[in-house]
């Protein structure tokens, strides 16, 4: 049957795969998804019967000025469990995705934490993917169990590979793909406008942010989409090797390592999980306990060696952040990345034992408005004035987050908010005495940037090719961010509107949105600017400076986020101890 528009044939195949189908996971990887191509937003046609129509903008780009807003803060994830939506009688089965089993609820057990994601993709019918090799820290064996709890294998040193197999029955897939996104927040904000209609709308990550929603959905306003419809016929299965060949594993597998796993240079604990993801792909993961998830995030993030408060405030951010965004890979099945689109999470045993007391001596805390852990967002290094959520990302205003000055009493009094104009900016930058973390390399900072390379920058994240004739601020936000860059181009080539996070995931020798443009010829242009990183909530060069002042970590959270209040959480006991669900 071709690629299926009869619903009932659809939801006939679907019933007849069972539950199982939801825990092996199914792969369409002998096919590569085409990528996005823009096209004039006049043109943009919604066929309700059409297939593979790119019509999507990558990023915060928009062209021919049209203004479509990419990112709103999401809710903390509700309690449910089930991938799919409940249907009302009569309704149209639609599947938008391979489905996989929820993550246990994240207060509830230990942060199921992905370590290496999409893997198996490029596997074919001829050759597997890229192998996986996972080796013990220690003499003790790794030991491996498959999905029916029996132990497959035993050994110091465990290797993979991948190979399709065929399903007993072929799954049709369609949907609605908004994005690509230059952040999860911009994707989540798209996805909560479909939800407030009724759509079943989910956040994806197979290599960008997207957004997916059922092949009927009504089309959001000004949300251009393309339509993605495949029969599925393969399932990706993993192939342990060995000395007398290849054995074929039923996921997910379960991976114990009573010494550690050796992992990019570090050991982490365990226990860990193989299992299927919504792509095709499988998922390398640890089951962390938050607390101990803690140990490889606060040295990663803002250093060992920094001040106790400094340290006792990141901890308390970054459990925060954990919790209130453990809904952010559900649609694969675990809660958080190890990389820098969540949390940076590596080699715990570079906390210091000042970052383990830092962790104990905030154990369970977080910070919280109206009872719930906030948007604990942070950064590097504000260059002297904090940011509005809605300066980073196309979102509401949020009363704890807002763009204000950072310093003493002198700096806040010599700067007159909001900074609407590059005059003002440039008044900015052309000071330090008062600010608060000055010593971060990155608190003044310059980038030079040629015609060729913008357009190089441009063309790699999907944009037409052209020769930039100008470049020029079209917005600021309160704390004088560049909320619209214009780049404008010679000949009969069209303008590119770069938006928000869409600015530095383009440009991305940029540190910072806070910058003024000072053009140095026909074809170059030097960024002048402060600060590294979006500029909301806490800056860690802040933190450490004000720490050094003797502040505590109480005060210093109180600064940057005013109006919050610290709480405590209580993990159970599976969460603290690491035991597997």
């Amino acid at each position: 049957m071709p690629v299926a528009l009869n619903r009932l044939a659809a939801a006939l195949r679907v019933l007849s795969l069972g539950i199982g189908l939801a825990a092996r996971g199914i792969s369409d990887n002998n096919r590569t998804l085409p990528s996005p191509k823009p096209i004039n937003s006049s043109h943009v046609m919604l066929n309700p019967v059409a297939a593979d129509v790119s019509l999507t903008p990558p990023f915060g780009w928009l062209k021919c000025r049209v203004v479509v807003p990419l990112a709103l803060v999401s809710a903390i994830a509700c309690g449910c469990r089930a991938q799919e939506a409940t249907l009302e009688s009569g309704s149209p089965v639609v599947v938008t995705h391979r489905s996989v089993p929820l993550p246990p609820k994240a207060n509830q057990a230990p942060l199921w934490v992905a370590l290496d994601d999409h893997l198996g993709r490029g596997t074919t019918t001829q050759r597997s993917g890229p192998l996986l090799t996972l080796n013990s820290a220690g003499q003790q064996s790794l030991r491996m169990r498959d999905g029916s709890g029996a132990e497959v294998a035993e050994a110091r040193s465990l290797r993979l590979s991948w190979r399709l197999a065929p399903l007993a029955e072929p799954v049709d897939i369609a949907r609605q793909i908004a994005g690509p996104f230059a952040s999860f927040e911009s994707a989540e904000r798209i996805a909560n406008r479909w939800r407030n209609q009724g759509v079943v709308a989910r956040v994806a990550h197979p290599g960008d942010w997207e957004v997916w929603a059922p092949i009927d959905a009504e089309p959001l306003e000004g949300v251009p989409v393309r339509r993605w419809m495949r029969t599925v016929k393969t399932e990706m299965k993993a192939v342990l090797e060995g000395p007398s060949g290849g054995r074929t594993l039923t996921g997910p597998l379960m991976l114990e390592a009573p010494n550690g796993l050796l992992w990019q240079g570090g050991v982490l604990r365990g226990p860990f999980r193989l299992q299927p993801d919504a792509y095709g792909s499988w998922t390398l993961l640890e089951q962390v306990p938050l607390e101990r998830y803690l140990e490889g995030v606060v040295p990663h993030e803002i250093g060992a060696g920094s001040p106790r408060a400094a340290l006792e405030a990141q901890a308390v951010l970054a459990r925060t952040w954990a919790l209130a965004n453990s809904h952010r890979f559900a649609i694969d099945g675990y809660h958080l990345c190890s990389d820098t689109q969540c949390q940076v999470y590596s080699d715990p045993r570079q906390a210091s034992a000042a970052v383990r007391q830092a962790i104990r001596a905030t154990s369970g805390q977080v910070l919280a408005w109206n009872g719930e852990p906030i948007q604990a967002w942070y950064h590097a290094s504000n260059g002297g004035v904090m940011a509005g959520g809605d300066e980073a990302w196309a979102m509401d205003s949020l009363p704890y987050v807002q763009a204000r000055a950072d310093g003493s009493e002198a700096w806040v009094n010599g700067m007159a908010l909001p900074m609407k104009d590059a005059s003002s900016v440039s008044g900015l930058l052309a000071r330090s005495e008062g600010a608060y973390g000055t010593n971060h390399p990155r608190f003044r900072w310059s980038r030079t940037y040629s015609a060729g390379q913008v357009a190089q920058a441009l063309s790699a994240a999907g944009l037409p090719s052209g020769v930039p004739s100008d470049l020029s601020v079209q917005k600021r936000g309160a704390s004088g961010r560049v909320l619209a860059l214009d780049i404008e181009m010679s000949g009969d080539g069209e303008a590119v509107l770069l938006q928000l996070d869409g600015i530095r995931r383009t440009l991305r020798r940029l540190p910072s949105t806070l910058f003024v443009i000072e053009t140095l010829g026909p074809d170059r242009w030097r960024f002048n600017g402060g600060g590294f990183g979006h500029g909301v909530g806490l800056s860690q060069a802040g933190a450490i400076d004000l720490a050094a002042r003797g502040w505590s970590f109480e005060r210093i959270l109180s600064h940057y986020y005013p109006g919050t209040t610290l709480t405590s959480v209580q993990p159970s006991a599976s969460s603290v101890t690491g035991q597997a669900p």
